[in-house]
């Protein structure tokens, strides 16, 4: 399935999510978590693909593997919050939504903290 599927869906689900808003509100906002359930899978789906060029960047490239691995976390950390925020924001509850990103920028920082702290000790190294 490609992006211009996905994108097809996508509208077809916020279509669908409005015709059912005038029938029942509650519907339409099944319809949407149901299409970001689906989106999340097909996502996590393709981390296969994500992980074996990785590893083919680290053959590429003599680089620690917890580099990697860090921006990893850091991106499943962004993709988890952005999920999360954009459910609690068609809810209804956009302050719950900007509290989940929030957290979810924390989260990547404390995840980069190690990887900042060992870029400015090279820093140092090359400045001394």
């Amino acid at each position: 399935m490609n992006m211009l599927t996905l994108g097809a869906a996508g509208i077809a689900a916020v279509l669908l999510a409005v015709w059912m808003k005038g029938v029942k509100a509650e519907y339409g906002i099944f319809v949407v978590i149901a299409a970001q359930l689906f989106f999340l899978f097909y996502g996590t789906g393709r981390l296969g693909e994500i992980l074996d060029t990785v590893r083919q960047l680290e053959q590429y490239i003599k680089i620690r593997p917890v580099y990697l691995i860090t921006l990893l976390k850091m991106t499943g950390i962004t993709y988890s919050a952005e999920f999360a925020s954009g459910i609690c924001r068609d809810a209804g509850f956009s302050a719950l939504g900007t509290q989940v990103e929030m957290f979810g920028k924390l989260s990547i920082l404390a995840v980069s903290a190690p990887v900042l702290q060992a870029l400015l000790e090279t820093l140092q190294v090359f400045l001394s």
